[in-house]
């Protein structure tokens, strides 16, 4: 039976059950032992003293993910000025791109993004780098006293944790009945090293807010949402895969045009102003992107590197990782965008033979996963792409902290990293390619989980507090599309064969506007 604890009462004056993640949990139930074993059966607050709590699950959850916000800014602290001396941007592991490219891009100068020179990533990125860096500029300029970087910093900072902060917020509004769920994005380690690092929290915030308004039954919304996202950072996008994918096992393809149509004609209105205004500058981020070199930490850097040491006697000899190095443009480009596609193509299959129909969330994971993990540039920041996904797909708590071990160890290796090639060599580059694999190792053991919960539904924990998918918004409780499965068993891409589980606690009927 699962595990449920009292909420304060809510539509209709009925307690919400609630997760109680120290009786569900095996790896909380097992840290709970050290503060005197899980949560009691009858640890609810009486009727009476119900309005007297404020310390809500809701409440507390957001409290700790300003707190981590908070403490993201003191470690980031010493860097905010941009007096770095003695490389202390990577000693003190402050650096971010927020300080380096104010004045990198100009905007320490006034110049106005995609109008007065090119910038390297989608518009809406560039337009909060200038509604907040344009502003300081006018305000500093004349004033030696105000230190331009620093203000632009607090400044777009505080936009960044408003943006985490909402994120937060909606996954909260996502799992009512698994509140704490959304602590591990407020606790992330992730979240605590890289939060200001780029302006990543802003698209974030915009595909959450999709993913919200799916769950609540407007398509229209949900892709204005996402269209704006991939108007900040390319990858909010990828969502629209798993819709189409959830489409073709439901027949249900109303929504799903809807959402796309929105999503394209909010990317075209964030966008078409600045082709307008300069189409060379817009096009930077694309050009960039294409003839950029291998990134550091990604697969394909990892294996080079151990190729380099497996073929360390054969002068003049390169394997295909060195030649693809070597070659990034165009032939590890089009590998790299095969390979995803083939590995969202498999998402698809994996949609169609699934047992019973995957959650949204865990589909929309896996896409994400697999851009990153066959790309050829993996920034540090990129992990907190997948940080909500993986909160609304696979809600445990052992495995999660385990990636963000990895990612954890592959921080500190970037800034060993970033010391051996300024000239102060802290670290062997053995120990910086072992913290990448083990990276990239976690984040496919993280998508073997999320599978294996897909093809066992019955052990996926959303499904133990909801009949369906939460966030499956028009596809929430939908039957398989009558007589699919038969057309499609001769190609082997029927569902496969297994008992379907009970189902969950009951959720009340969604509007349909």
């Amino acid at each position: 039976m699962t595990a449920i604890h009292d909420r304060p009462p809510g539509r209709g004056g009925e307690p919400e059950p609630v997760d109680v993640p120290s009786r569900t949990d095996r790896f909380v139930g097992g840290l709970s032992q050290a503060i005197g074993g899980p949560l009691g059966a009858h640890a609810a607050h009486p009727p009476g003293r119900r309005r007297a709590q404020f310390w809500t699950a809701t409440r507390v959850v957001l409290a700790l993910t300003c707190l981590t916000l908070a403490l993201h800014w003191v470690q980031k602290s010493p860097c905010q000025d941009a007096a770095w001396s003695d490389l202390e941007q990577f000693t003190k592991l402050c650096y971010t791109d927020v300080v380096a490219l104010y004045g990198a891009e100009d905007l320490d100068v006034g110049a106005v993004p995609y109008l007065d020179y090119p910038v390297e990533y989608p518009v809406l990125t560039g337009a909060m780098m200038g509604l907040i860096g344009l502003p300081v500029h006018a305000y500093g300029a004349g004033r030696p006293e105000v230190n331009q970087y620093l203000w632009f910093y607090n400044l777009t900072a505080l936009a960044l944790f408003a943006c985490a902060i909402a994120a937060a917020a909606m996954m909260l509004s996502l799992r009512r009945r698994r509140p704490w769920d959304v602590a591990m994005f407020a606790l992330a380690p992730a979240l605590f090293v890289t939060a200001t690092v780029n302006w990543d929290l802003l698209a974030i915030a915009l595909a959450v807010g999709g993913v919200l308004a799916w769950a609540r039954n407007r398509p229209t919304a949900a892709g204005i949402l996402l269209g704006l996202g991939a108007a900040a950072k390319l990858w909010p996008a990828f969502l629209l895969l798993p819709l189409l994918f959830l489409a073709l096992r439901t027949a249900r393809w109303e929504p799903v045009k809807r959402a796309v149509t929105a999503a394209a004609l909010g990317w075209l209105a964030a966008n078409v102003p600045v082709m307008v205004a300069n189409f060379d500058n817009w096009l930077e981020f694309l050009r960039r992107n294409t003839e950029r070199a291998v990134d550091w930490g990604t697969f394909w850097y990892v294996g080079r590197e151990f190729e380099g040491v497996w073929r360390s006697g054969e002068p003049g000899e390169r394997g295909p990782f060195q030649w693809l190095a070597a070659h990034a443009d165009p032939q590890l480009n089009w590998l790299s965008y095969l390979l995803f596609g083939l590995a969202c193509a498999g998402v698809g299959v994996l949609t169609l033979r699934a047992p019973r129909r995957p959650r949204f969330a865990a589909l929309a994971f896996l896409v994400v996963a697999a851009f990153l993990l066959f790309a050829k540039v993996w920034s540090q920041q990129f992990v907190l792409w997948l940080l909500p996904l993986a909160v609304l797909a696979r809600p445990r708590w052992g495995a999660f902290l385990a990636w963000q071990a990895a990612e954890l160890g592959y921080f500190l290796a970037f800034y060993g990293k970033m010391l051996n090639v300024s000239g102060q060599p802290v670290i062997p580059e053995g120990v910086f390619v072992l913290a990448a694999a083990l990276r990239w190792s976690a984040v496919v053991l993280l998508c073997g989980f999320v599978i294996n919960d897909i093809l066992r539904p019955a052990g996926d924990a959303v499904r133990r507090n909801y009949a369906d998918d939460p966030d499956g918004g028009p596809y929430d409780g939908a039957p398989d599309a009558g007589g699919w499965a038969e057309r499609l068993a001769p190609l082997g891409l029927g569902p496969l064969a297994g008992p379907r589980p009970e189902p969950g606690l009951p959720v009340e009927p969604r509007p349909a506007g």
